[in-house]
């Protein structure tokens, strides 16, 4: 009897198995977040790649192919090679996607993100045939960053390690404000290339610059030391105050004060300069979100040999100064910790979504289009003396209601 009793306590599980299962779930996570680096990073790059071509179609079309034919072409090749180095990153984390999938929204995003990239080709050859918009053709190099950027975003919410979170938030905002920089560039290149600033489009000026303001506010908020010191130089550099100038002159002429279309150039260069600076801002998060995936890797896995040599010597019988219990609680609290500094870096992922979900409901229910939502949104804040998410949540809150 006793026999048999003691075989099956020998099968049973101990605190110490699932004490040790915890700190390998961590490692594991962290190994994930490696392998997710690299698509991170060729991400960024695919999103660099696909705005400066995106800026220089907008010249091309506005010049009846005149303009930028050749720097187009080379710009082309390069955008081919970043969706090639993002696609072996892709195939490289699939099988870690697929077969243990952290996040539905990730992988959702990351299709539609394929879905867009699949239809490059087709975009570029009705671009040669003139047979496209300009402003089709930014919306859709719009949607598909749009997309790209979420996958980062997406990715950030899988986070379980404070830090990581604070640099993957950090970069989801510079990646986002050099975006809305990126349809200014295009927006200020069409007011200047035509002459004029309608009053749509000086309002989208201020749409975009003022989103841009709130990105980086986020982004100084969870920025590593190296990149912000970077930020203070763009903040401080001269064209910064020539590109506050021309923005002026495109929210404040009216349209029927014409303007030297000369400025388009000018504006153009200045804002591809800005743009080049904010990736270089990017690729410092980025590296910093490496090293650090690298390092804290590296100490979980010590701290897992740790734990496992001490748990031995506790389950021979050696006495020492801690017990299994105290191991548990020493864990729980620093999970606890753990997921404490989370939130606080999660919450501003929240806000951006919450704000992107409640322009959507603003857009279907009173027909107007995307900059039209931004500016209720912005108003009902300031009517209410509000912070912009907490009036996106009480208009979200109110449409669950009514539907």
């Amino acid at each position: 009897m006793s026999k048999t009793s003691g075989s099956a306590r020998s099968q049973t599980a101990t605190a110490a198995d699932f004490l040790i299962a915890s700190r390998q779930c961590e490692v594991r996570s962290l190994e994930y977040f490696l392998l997710m680096g690299r698509l991170v990073q060729s991400v960024g790059h695919l999103i660099h790649g696909l705005q400066r071509e995106r800026g220089v179609t907008s010249l091309y079309l506005g010049s009846d192919g005149q303009q930028c034919a050749g720097e187009r072409a080379g710009i082309i090749q390069q955008t081919d090679k970043h969706a090639a180095v993002f696609d072996q990153a892709l195939s490289d984390i699939q099988q870690e996607l697929i077969g243990h999938p952290v996040s539905s929204p990730l992988l959702s995003h990351i299709a539609s993100a394929l879905h867009g990239l699949g239809q490059l080709a087709g975009v570029r050859q009705r671009i040669e045939q003139q047979a496209i918009e300009a402003d089709e053709v930014v919306d859709w190099f719009g949607e598909t960053i749009h997309q790209l950027i979420t996958v980062v975003c997406e990715a950030a919410e899988t986070v379980v390690e404070p830090s990581i979170a604070g640099l993957l938030v950090a970069m989801v905002h510079v990646m986002t404000g050099k975006e809305y920089c990126g349809q200014e560039r295009a927006a200020g290149s069409n007011g200047f290339a035509r002459g004029h600033f309608d009053r749509a489009l000086s309002r989208r000026m201020v749409h975009l610059f003022e989103a841009q303001d709130r990105c980086f506010e986020v982004f100084v908020a969870h920025a590593p030391e190296g990149s912000l010191a970077l930020w203070q130089q763009l903040r401080e550099h001269p064209r910064e105050l020539e590109i506050e100038r021309l923005r002026q002159i495109g929210v404040s002429v009216g349209p029927y004060k014409p303007l030297d279309p000369k400025l388009a150039e000018r504006w153009f260069m200045l804002m591809t300069e800005r743009m080049d600076d904010l990736k270089k801002i990017e690729d410092s998060v980025e590296s910093a979100f490496h090293h650090r995936c690298v390092e804290r890797y590296a100490e979980a896995r010590s701290s897992l040999a740790d734990q496992a040599t001490l748990l031995a010597s506790l389950e021979e019988g050696v006495q020492g100064s801690r017990s299994i219990l105290d191991l548990i609680q020493e864990q729980n609290q620093r999970l606890q910790q753990m997921s404490e500094e989370l939130q606080s870096a999660k919450e501003a992922l929240e806000d951006r979504r919450v704000q992107e979900k409640a322009v959507l409901l603003l857009m279907e229910h009173r027909k107007i289009d995307d900059d039209e939502a931004h500016r209720v949104l912005r108003k009902l804040a300031m009517d209410q003396g509000k912070r912009l998410p907490e009036v996106a949540r009480a208009l979200i809150s109110m449409a669950n209601v009514l539907t």
